[in-house]
C-alpha cells in the first residue's frame, strides 16, 4: 500500500480537526470551536445579571474581538456552507447579548414568552407540542423548527421566508399568535433597561433598535451547534476497514509496518468503542446511504440536509393543505413542499413533519415508506419502499445515532 493513498484518505475522511483548522486564519487567541461551553455559559453567577456585572464584562476587550469558528467533528465536513453575514460578525459581547435575549420573556407582550420556549435546550431545541405555543396559549399550525445548526443555513422557516437567520429571529416578536408585541415596544422595554442599553452601545455602538436585536439573536443560535455524535466517532472506522481490510486484518503486523497507520486506526478504533453504535444502527446507516431507501436523496451533507424543498404529501388530504413554499414563490410546483429539516439530534426534537402531525421517528419511517400520501405535486424523491420490519427498526436506530452533545447553556441569566 502506498502511504500517500493512506495519508490522502486520512486527511479527507478523519482529519476533521485539520480540514477545519483551515478555515481560520486569524491567532489561536480570536479562533474557538463552537459547541463548547464558553461561548455559551453566559457570565459567572447565579442571579439576575447586574448593571456592574455587565459593565465589567464589557471592557474586557476580548469579549469584542471578532470570532474565526471552526466547526466541530461531524459538522467540520460542511465547513463550505457555514454562513456568516458580513455586516454580523461573530464576538463574544454579541453573543452573550444574544443568549439573554433568547431567554428572556419580557421580548413578548405579557411576559410569558421567549424564544426558548418554543426552541427550547431540553426539547433539542424545539417543543414537544404539535405546534408552537405562543401568548395566551395560542397555537399557529407548524411544527417548531430547530434552532440548531443554523449556522450551516441561511434562508429559515418551514417555507423559506426569512431571508437569513437576523430576519427570522425578529419575525416571531410581533407574530400575535407567537410573542404578540410589536417591535416598537420591545426596543422601548430594551432601552429602559441600563444593563441591556449598555450592551447595545457598546456592541453595536447605538442603543436598541431591532435590527440590531436580531444580529444579537442571530449570534447566539449561530453557536447553537450539535458536537460528534456516535456515527461520527464510528464512520472513520468503518471507513478504513472499508479502505483498508488485508492491512487492518493484521494489527500486529500493521504496527510494525506502518506504525503511523496503527496509530490512526487505534485511535479512531478508541473513540469508536466509547460511542457506540448498535448493530441495528450499522445496518441502518448502510441502508440510510443505499438506493433501496434513498434517504440520502434529500438528507445530505454533514448535517443531514439539502436545505431543499420537498412534497412528501404531508397534510395534503386536508381540503384546505399547507401549501408550504408555493405561499413564497407562487411556482406550481411547490405546492405543499417544506424544507429537509436536520436529522441530527433528530430523536430529541419530535414530533415531526411540517405540522408535527407524526410522534415517533416509527411513524416518519412508516411514512416514507408508504411513499407518502398521492397528491399532484409529491417529490419524485418519494416512492414505496420495500423495507422489512427489521429495516425500520435498523433505520430508526440509525437516526437515534445522529444524536450528539449540545453545549452547556445558561438559561435563566438575565439583566435586571
Amino acid at each position: 500500500m502506498a502511504k500517500k493513498h493512506f495519508t490522502l484518505l486520512a486527511q479527507l475522511a478523519f482529519g476533521t480537526v485539520s480540514l477545519i483548522c483551515l478555515t481560520a486564519n486569524s491567532s489561536a487567541a480570536d479562533s474557538v470551536t463552537l459547541g463548547k461551553a464558553e461561548l455559551t455559559q453566559g457570565i459567572p453567577g447565579s442571579t439576575a445579571l447586574s448593571v456592574a456585572e455587565i459593565k465589567k464584562f464589557l471592557a474586557d476587550p476580548a469579549n469584542h474581538t471578532e470570532l474565526q469558528v471552526k466547526l466541530p467533528e461531524g459538522l467540520s465536513a460542511g465547513v463550505d456552507a457555514l454562513y456568516i453575514p458580513a455586516d454580523n460578525p461573530l464576538t463574544r459581547a454579541k453573543i452573550e447579548l444574544g443568549r439573554q435575549l433568547y431567554f428572556d420573556k419580557r421580548l413578548s407582550g405579557d411576559n410569558t414568552v421567549s424564544c426558548a420556549d418554543c426552541h427550547s435546550p431540553t426539547n433539542g431545541y424545539g417543543a414537544n407540542t404539535q405546534f408552537g405555543v405562543g401568548v395566551r396559549g395560542q397555537t399557529g399550525n407548524r411544527n417548531s423548527p430547530v434552532s440548531f445548526n443554523r449556522i450551516l443555513s441561511k434562508v429559515q422557516f418551514w417555507d423559506g421566508r426569512a431571508g437569513s437567520l437576523e430576519d427570522q429571529a425578529v419575525g416571531p416578536i410581533a407574530n400575535p399568535i407567537e410573542m404578540g408585541n410589536t417591535h416598537d415596544a420591545v426596543v422601548k422595554m430594551l432601552t429602559s433597561k441600563e444593563g441591556y442599553r449598555i450592551q447595545f452601545e457598546k456592541v453595536f455602538g447605538s442603543k436598541p433598535n431591532i435590527a440590531n436585536v436580531g444580529k444579537a439573536l442571530a449570534a447566539f443560535e449561530r453557536v447553537l451547534v450539535t458536537g460528534p455524535s456516535p456515527y461520527d466517532y464510528n464512520e472513520p472506522v468503518r471507513r478504513m476497514l472499508e479502505s483498508f481490510p488485508e492491512e487492518l486484518s493484521d494489527l500486529p503486523a500493521l504496527k510494525k509496518d506502518d506504525p503511523e497507520m496503527f496509530a490512526k486506526f487505534t485511535a479512531f478504533k478508541s473513540a469508536a468503542d466509547a460511542h457506540k453504535m448498535s448493530d441495528e444502527a450499522k445496518r441502518g446507516r448502510d441502508l440510510f446511504f443505499s438506493a433501496k431507501s434513498n434517504c440520502s436523496a434529500c438528507h445530505v451533507g454533514a448535517n443531514f440536509t439539502d436545505e431543499l424543498y420537498h412534497n412528501l404529501g404531508v397534510g395534503m388530504e386536508s381540503k384546505e393543505p399547507d401549501l408550504g413554499r408555493f405561499t413564497q414563490t407562487k411556482v406550481e410546483k411547490d405546492k405543499g413542499a417544506f424544507k429537509t429539516p436536520t436529522l441530527r439530534n433528530i430523536a430529541q426534537s419530535g414530533p415531526y413533519m411540517h405540522d408535527g402531525s407524526q410522534k415517533t421517528l416509527e411513524e416518519v419511517v412508516e411514512w416514507y415508506a408508504k411513499g407518502g400520501h398521492p397528491n399532484p405535486h409529491l417529490s419524485d424523491k418519494i416512492k414505496k419502499l420495500d423495507l422489512t420490519a427489521q429495516d425500520k427498526k435498523d433505520l430508526v436506530e440509525f437516526m437515534k445515532s445522529l444524536t450528539g452533545p449540545f453545549p452547556t447553556v445558561e438559561t435563566g441569566r438575565l439583566p435586571e
